[in-house]
Formats: structure tokens, C-alpha cells, sequence
């Protein structure tokens, strides 16, 4: 795709050389005319005109505006779309160092911790603390036991644990922790569960009177996350309350 679009421009720039070079051709050949001949090559040729024997002219045609800006529009329309397509593959492709893998997560709002063992126990019960995180541009409001989905997380697999460190906020029934804009002793774990599909969405271009119509589909790719911790911030001990015994309260009953 890349050596077609490549062709195209290159033929646009010739074509664009050549049209300048003819005209200039035109001008000085002219001013050597005599009246009633034609000089080419030191030969004259009496009445005919010296531009219809040029092989660039009789390549050329007759071609209606309405044509011509069609096919362009056309075209500016395809070579953006192959433009497209070929930035998509080239990222897909590319290949990241080790060093790279963790700037570029770290520029996203995450690190990598390695893979989750199957004697750990991460996931706790609900505790009364909240955080908002920033995970590329979007921002989520979490708890712990909480799942999202986010726009898909290159360098992590499945069962992957991570550390969210761009932390924005932070909040308890207790107290409240603003951060400016980060905080930076905050921090907020997860597990990656999946890399799914979003629902297709339908793009339609149209183009009214130029015969232009573009459909194409599109599945936004997305990670699901598991929170399991946030630490930063003063957790409130959970208060414990003990429920009478079915004993004891019969025995109420009796005395009453």
C-alpha cells in the first residue's frame, strides 16, 4: 500500500514538471515562428501547428471539470484511508525493548508487575475507600472488588498483575486526598481478567453529487481490570457488629 501511494505521488509531481516544462517550450518556440511556417528541429513546416506533433500532446484529452474533480476527490479519499491502514500496520508491527515497554506503560498510567501466581490471594473483601485513576486519557472512579474496561493495554497479558500510578484522588468516609494533579505515594493494584471486543460501530462517509461512499466497521479492542488494593490512604477499621443468638432471644421471650 505504501509503494501505491508512493507511485501516485510520484506520477502527480512528473506530471505537474512536465506541464510547466511544455508551457515553457510553447513560448520560446513561438517567438521563432515565422508567418505561415513552423520550425521544428530546424525544419519548417508550413501550415501546421508545432504543439499537435509534440507526443505530449496528443496524449492529453478533453477532460470536463466535473470529471476531473471527481476522480480527485476519489482518490485524496482512498490514499487517506490507505494512509490509514498502513499507520495501523506499522504500529502493530513494531517491535519495543524491554526499556521501551516500560515508558511507554509508565506514559499510559501503568506498570507491570509479572504474572499472578496461583498461591497468592490479592482479592479482599470491600473496604470503604475510593480512587480516580487515569488510565491513558480516560479517567475511572474505583473501589476495591471493582472491574473496568479500558482501551486496550499493549505490553500486559492475562493474569498479569499491574500498578496504576497515576492516582488523582483519593477518598474515605474519613478524609480526602486531592492530588496536584498526582499523588505520588498513591498507588492502586489490579489484575488483567481479559482482552476483549467492543459492540461494532459503522462509519459512513458520503460525499453528495461526487459518487463518494465509504462504509467501513470498527471493534474498539479493550482490557478488563480487576482492582484488587488501593493503598495511600488511612483505611477505617470496619466495625464488627455481633447479632443476638437465636437462644438469647428466646429466652427474652420466656421472662416476658
Amino acid at each position: 500500500m505504501a509503494s501505491l501511494r508512493c507511485l501516485r505521488e510520484l506520477s502527480r509531481r512528473a506530471t505537474t514538471v512536465l506541464s510547466i516544462n511544455q508551457t515553457r517550450l510553447i513560448s520560446s518556440v513561438r517567438r521563432l515562428e515565422l508567418p505561415g511556417t513552423s520550425i521544428t528541429h530546424g525544419i519548417p513546416i508550413t501550415n501546421q501547428s508545432l504543439t499537435r506533433d509534440l507526443p505530449w500532446y496528443r496524449s492529453q484529452g478533453r477532460h470536463f471539470s466535473s470529471k476531473t474533480e471527481d476522480t480527485d476527490e476519489s482518490s485524496e479519499g482512498e490514499d487517506d484511508e490507505d494512509y490509514e491502514e498502513d499507520s495501523a500496520e506499522m504500529e502493530a508491527e513494531r517491535e519495543y525493548s524491554p526499556a521501551e515497554k516500560v515508558e511507554a506503560a509508565a506514559e499510559i498510567g501503568y506498570k507491570v508487575m509479572g504474572p499472578l501466581k496461583s498461591s497468592e490471594r490479592l482479592f479482599k473483601l470491600y473496604e470503604p475507600v475510593f480512587a480516580v485513576v487515569q488510565i491513558g486519557s480516560h479517567q475511572f472512579k474505583v473501589s476495591n472488588g471493582d472491574s473496568i474496561f479500558t482501551e486496550k493495554l499493549k505490553f500486559c497479558d492475562i493474569n498479569d498483575k499491574l500498578v496504576l500510578i497515576k492516582v488523582l484522588l483519593l477518598g474515605s468516609a474519613s478524609q480526602t486526598i486531592i492530588g496536584r494533579p498526582i499523588l505520588p505515594d498513591a498507588t492502586v493494584h489490579a489484575v488483567v481478567e481479559e482482552h476483549a471486543l467492543d459492540e461494532k460501530v459503522l462509519i459512513f462517509k458520503k460525499k453528495r453529487r461526487k459518487n463518494y461512499r465509504r462504509t467501513r466497521g470498527h471493534r474498539q479492542e479493550l482490557t478488563k481490570l480487576r482492582i484488587t488494593d488501593i493503598q495511600g490512604i488511612e483505611k477505617p477499621e470496619p466495625k464488627i457488629v455481633h447479632k443476638p443468638s437465636k437462644a438469647a432471644h428466646t429466652e427474652a421471650e420466656l421472662v416476658a
